[in-house]
């Protein structure tokens, strides 16, 4: 019972990588990204994702150069960033992690519908 009990905070303590490469603690090895894919330049993608924190939370952080955005919603810290993939191509990545640094793909799968649909009103 000790040894499995060893084994599963071994597994359960460690650390995970943001979007812009950072190591932070948290619970590794858990699927906390989304990602799409849109015929929209960067840029027209990257102000729909700003807006979108912006009114669902706090905006903590923007790179333009990495094309990065930083999110508190509620308790949770939910990071997005864009690239071009094609040149008439984009691909957008959502992250969310709970204050604990536990998973939230729920509300990065939420953001990602809230980014796309608020790209339908982007012209």
């Amino acid at each position: 019972a000790l040894f499995a009990s060893g084994i599963l905070v071994a597994l359960m303590s460690g650390c995970y990588t943001d979007l812009d490469g950072h190591m932070h603690a948290g619970v590794p090895l858990v699927k906390d990204k989304i990602e799409s894919r849109y015929e929209r330049p960067v840029d027209q993608i990257f102000e729909a994702a700003k807006q979108v924190l912006s009114y669902n939370g706090t905006l903590t952080g923007e790179n333009t150069i990495t094309k990065t955005l930083a999110a508190k919603i509620d308790t949770r810290t939910v990071e997005v960033k864009v690239s071009e993939v094609e040149p008439k191509v984009s691909k957008v990545v959502v992250q969310a992690r709970r204050k604990g640094g536990s998973a939230d793909i729920d509300l990065a799968s939420e953001i990602d519908k809230q980014i796309a649909l608020r790209l339908t009103t982007l012209r």
